[in-house]
Order: structure tokens, then C-alpha cells, then sequence
């Protein structure tokens, strides 16, 4: 693994060795608490971030090492060539995260960096954290076999990573989304032909025997000029008590928008893991630096 820029381009032993790697950090931190001494990350960021943020800054200081923050609009990258600016910090750091709009610009990156890039989320694919996500499902159901996830909403960068990964991990996975709003073509079909994929308008139908039911935001950043309009297409696909199935866990990756895409009831509910989810990004990301930088 040079880089972790999507995680359809991770075959299955790589995900289950990031996730058994990041449940014996969690279980044991200290072990690795200067695997990464002398070790430095720059952290990009284009788009506003919490938990990617911290758990990479913090994550890395909790490895020994150090975490540099740089923001797009307050930097060069604002004015100056994307390949000069990354050729430089690939030059001062041993790692670089970016969480950007626009996929290829990760792509670029990791072609000229000379160190491991990670997709911290762009808009193709938001690979950290479904990482975490199936991290935390086989912490709650032991193990992926026969399990099947509902995803209700935007087909989006989450979307289109879960579907990645559940595909890799033999995970059925059904998606409901409204149309016009389906998940990234090239990644569906590149999914059908194993089977475990279902693609619907109707969420009631994707539900049906769901293990887990996972939803994300409506309006993405960048995304503000549709507000209106989204937030009228996307109404029925609302995650609330009727929808979920009995014993279904309940997923959303952070940042909720409480009252439009789930309900109170609903995220600070019993079946909720939305919070271990969040944790479980620390623990991942430093499973992922470790393996990048080859200090596992």
C-alpha cells in the first residue's frame, strides 16, 4: 500500500490486516505510542473538517510523531501550481493527508508527493472513514459474514465507499437513493458483478432486513447552492423510528443534520453506534500511517 487514496483500490486481506491493526492499537495504545517518533504528517485541507482533523493531528502525537495543519485558502495552494506546492512538502514531511473537493486532486498529489498520500475525503470517495465504519461493524457483529447494509440518501463520496468495501468484505449492501442522486457509475459497476449490491429509489424496500442502516447529510459542502432543492427531494429518505428495522444498528459518519436526514430519537437512540463510529477514526487512522510508513 503506497498510498490510500480509495478503497476500491484495497483488496480484502488489506482491509481486514487495517482493521485488525487498528483493534490492537485500541486495545493497547501504549505499545505504539512512539512508532512514529522523528515522523511527520502535513495535514491539506480545502474543506472544514472536526473528526478528520483531530483524529490524524492527535493520532500522529499519540504515535510520537508531529502533525502539521494547512489550510488551502491560507496557503500557496490558494495561488501557486498544486505540483510545486506538493513536491515541496513531500520534501519536509513523511506523510501527507489531504481532504479536498475534487478526487483528482488527491490523485495529483500522490503522483508527485514522493511519500504516501491519504484521501482524507474528496468527492469521489471518503476512504478513513469507512475504514473506521467497518472497523466498528465487526467490533458489534464479530464478523461480516451474511450481514447486510442499508444506505439511505445522497449517493455520495460515504456512499460510494461503502459500497466499496462492502463488495471487498462480502457485505450485502442496498442503496436508496432519489434520482438524479446515485451513487458514482464506475464504482456500481464495477460492484454488480458480485452480487451483493441493490440499487432502489425506495427506502422502505432497502431496509428490509437490514443489519445496519446507515444515512448521511443531504447537503454536502459545496453543495449549499441546492439546499432548497435537496431538502425537498430528499425528505422521504429521512431516517426515523419506522424506518429502521427491529435490532438494525444505526450508522451516520458526522457531521448530523438532527431533524433533516435522522431524527433525535433516532441517532441518540439505543441501536446507535454513530459515536463509536466517530471514535474508531483515531484508532484507524493511526493503523493506516503505521502501515503506510511501514512501522506495524
Amino acid at each position: 500500500m503506497k498510498h490510500l487514496l480509495a478503497i476500491k483500490d484495497l483488496d480484502k486481506s488489506e482491509i481486514v490486516d487495517l482493521i485488525d491493526l487498528a483493534a490492537k492499537i485500541k486495545a493497547n495504545p501504549v505499545k505504539y505510542s512512539v512508532s512514529l517518533k522523528g515522523k511527520s504528517l502535513v495535514m491539506i485541507f480545502q474543506k472544514t473538517s472536526t473528526r478528520t482533523r483531530l483524529s490524524f493531528e492527535i493520532g500522529m502525537t499519540q504515535l510520537g510523531g508531529h502533525a502539521a495543519f494547512l489550510d488551502w485558502k491560507d496557503s500557496n495552494f490558494a495561488v501557486g501550481n498544486i505540483f510545486d506546492e506538493v513536491k515541496c512538502i513531500g520534501r519536509y514531511s513523511d506523510l501527507v493527508m489531504a481532504r479536498v473537493y475534487s478526487h483528482c486532486n488527491v490523485e495529483r498529489m500522490a503522483e508527485v508527493a514522493g511519500v504516501p498520500v491519504i484521501n482524507g475525503l474528496s468527492d469521489l470517495e471518503h476512504p478513513c472513514q469507512i475504514l473506521a465504519d467497518l472497523m466498528t461493524i465487526k467490533e458489534k457483529k464479530g464478523d461480516f459474514d451474511g450481514l447486510k447494509l442499508a444506505f439511505i440518501g445522497d449517493g455520495n463520496n460515504v456512499c460510494n465507499s461503502l459500497i466499496a468495501g462492502c463488495s471487498v468484505l462480502g457485505i450485502s449492501i442496498s442503496v436508496a437513493a432519489p434520482k438524479g442522486y446515485e451513487p458514482n457509475r464506475g464504482i456500481v459497476e464495477a460492484t454488480m458483478d458480485t452480487g451483493l449490491l441493490e440499487l432502489t429509489n425506495d427506502p422502505k424496500e432497502a431496509v428490509k432486513g437490514a443489519d445496519i442502516v446507515y444515512t448521511d447529510t443531504w447537503v454536502s459542502l459545496g453543495q449549499e447552492a441546492e439546499a432548497e432543492e435537496r431538502l425537498r427531494v430528499f425528505r422521504p429518505y429521512r431516517l426515523n423510528s419506522s424506518l429502521v428495522p427491529d435490532g438494525a444498528l444505526v450508522m451516520h459518519c458526522l457531521p448530523a443534520h438532527r431533524g433533516y436526514e435522522i431524527t433525535n430519537e433516532v441517532i441518540d437512540g439505543p441501536s446507535s453506534i454513530v459515536f463509536e463510529q466517530s471514535e474508531n477514526r483515531l484508532h484507524m487512522q493511526k493503523a493506516i500511517m503505521l502501515r503506510l510508513l511501514g512501522r506495524a
